[in-house]
């Protein structure tokens, strides 16, 4: 998957279509276009991201703007990337010299959607939502595209054409339907709304770097999936399948798995658990998804399309559960699936919030996160070492968490100067293996161990093939930590989960 910059609209790719765009709008677009104007806003968000190597503070603010459109239930509906950390969001109509305030009221990280609920809804009165059609549109049919990308202040409204559509991973985990159109795609637009006739087909969300004439954009199936999930006011996510499977092309794979020539499908490679009572097992086949057949690459039917069978899993899924048709040791068997809406991970992410934390003495402590790891996978030396050390961030990075493993614990940022670290070097990334000889589970186990020993010195295991033990005296670890934080400006010992832990009203 090519590496996308969340940005957002749709801009004119050719001289020609750049023309037509400026001098040809058809009639019935143009018949429309007050009323999609009216719908489409401006976005203005201060964000305020966590600093994964300063876990007790954020990262400095960052002024983004982006765009939005007028949905039903008096609502603005965005892309997440635009108001995610956001600490202030205000939004402004076309032709309005006035900013509103804006509150983020749901947000869909893996599908990179978000609603926005304004404090003075008089808005709404004068600018009324835009119709959403209930089908795909079809490839090479023609799109206009609304929003405010960078090099101006007014409303931009460009044009382009259905390229490509296909079910892809999205981010966080999380896959959907996208919408390739021949267009690039520009910072500021994203959010913007892509019109096919007079109603929405998605929304503007991403450009494929280094690329020409290639933008993306969230269908309505995608975002009316969204609305959906988030009417109880939470966001669940959608429900999804983890078993890993590969494509039956192969014909010495499937003379290996005695197939009849009319069997079809995907072969089961790693399923997602291996309790006994789990329905799929290894090299099972695949066959449908509900009354959906699959081919052998792993697709199925979308009108005069294929795409990834998993698409059919957002549709089919009820209850938790999928059915499925497969063919084990060459008899066919109908299956129920459970299906979840998360993955656990051993590294999660933040899943839009702020890393928790730790400081004992000059050392701080907190959870191994992707956006932790984030800013070391620019530096090859540093993964080198990682993986030469057996370090877990590299050799566990897509497990799951087990009783002995709820997450990584890791030493965040340099030491704070301080004598008791003396002789030592710097354990930036460090895993925690274990406390005086007990295995570290989590981050609040850690605290409860070092809140709970009694021993005169404290000694911490790193897991990783090479690198030092340390050996701390704790009554003087413990004494130490009030002047480091004093003299770091830092106002807070630890995130508020774990100061209930070490102030004793959560042993867990």
């Amino acid at each position: 998957m090519p590496m996308l910059r969340f940005t957002a609209v749709i801009v004119l790719a050719t001289a020609a279509v750049a023309a037509q765009a400026r001098d040809v709008v058809p009639a019935a677009a143009a018949a429309i276009a007050p009323n999609i104007e009216a719908a489409v806003v401006k976005i203005f968000s201060t964000l305020r991201g966590p600093d994964p190597t300063k876990p007790w503070s954020k990262a400095a603010p960052q002024d983004v703007t982006g765009s939005g459109v007028v949905i039903e239930g008096r609502r603005i509906l965005t892309n997440a990337h635009v108001v995610g950390y956001a600490s202030q969001v205000q939004i402004q109509g076309s032709q309005s010299g006035d900013k509103l305030s804006a509150t983020v009221v749901a947000v869909g990280r893996g599908i990179d959607l978000a609603i926005l609920k304004l404090d003075d809804e008089s808005f709404f009165d004068t600018h009324p939502p835009v119709a959403r059609a209930s089908l795909l549109p079809d490839v090479r049919e023609a799109v206009m595209a609304y929003g405010y990308p960078t090099g101006g202040n007014s409303l931009s409204i460009t044009k382009g054409i259905v390229s490509r559509i296909e079910f892809v991973p999205y981010a966080f985990a999380s896959s959907g339907l996208r919408i390739q159109v021949d267009a690039a795609i520009n910072p500021g637009n994203s959010g913007g709304p892509v019109i096919a006739g007079d109603k929405m087909v998605g929304l503007a969300f991403a450009g494929a770097a280094n690329a020409q004439n290639i933008g993306y954009i969230i269908p309505n199936e995608e975002v009316d999936l969204f609305l959906k999930d988030v009417a109880d006011g939470r966001y669940d996510g959608k429900p999804a399948m983890y078993d890993d499977v590969q494509t039956l092309e192969n014909p010495a794979l499937r003379e290996f798995l005695k197939l009849d020539k009319s069997v079809e499908g995907v072969v089961v490679q790693h399923p997602y658990r291996s309790e006994a009572a789990y329905p799929l097992k290894e090299f099972d086949v695949i066959t449908r998804i509900g009354d959906y057949p699959i081919d052998n690459q792993g697709m199925v039917k979308l009108g005069s399309l294929r795409v990834r069978f998993q698409y059919r899993v957002q549709q089919l899924a009820q209850g938790g559960k999928l059915a499925l048709t497969i063919v084990r040791g060459g008899k066919p068997m109908a299956i129920q699936l459970p299906v979840g809406s998360g993955r656990k991970m051993l590294i999660p992410d933040l899943a839009g919030g702020y890393p928790p934390y730790f400081i004992y003495g000059p050392i701080v402590f907190s959870r191994a996160s992707p956006e932790f790891m984030s800013g070391m996978a620019t530096n090859p030396a540093i993964m080198q070492a990682l993986a030469y050390n057996a370090s877990p961030l590299m050799t566990r990075r897509g497990e799951q968490p087990d009783a002995q493993r709820e997450e990584l614990v890791v030493v965040t940022s340099p030491f704070f100067p301080n004598k008791l670290v003396t002789g030592y070097g710097n354990r930036v990334a460090a895993v925690v293996y274990s406390i005086n000889e007990v295995p570290v589970r989590s981050l609040r186990h850690l605290v409860t161990l070092l809140r709970d020993l009694k021993d005169d010195l404290v000694v911490i295991h790193f897991d990783q093939r090479a690198g030092e033990t340390m050996v701390l005296p704790r009554k003087a670890m413990l004494e130490s930590t009030e002047a480091v934080l004093a003299d770091n400006g830092i106002r807070q010992q630890g995130s508020q989960e774990m100061m209930d832990v070490w102030n004793g009203k959560s042993a867990k």
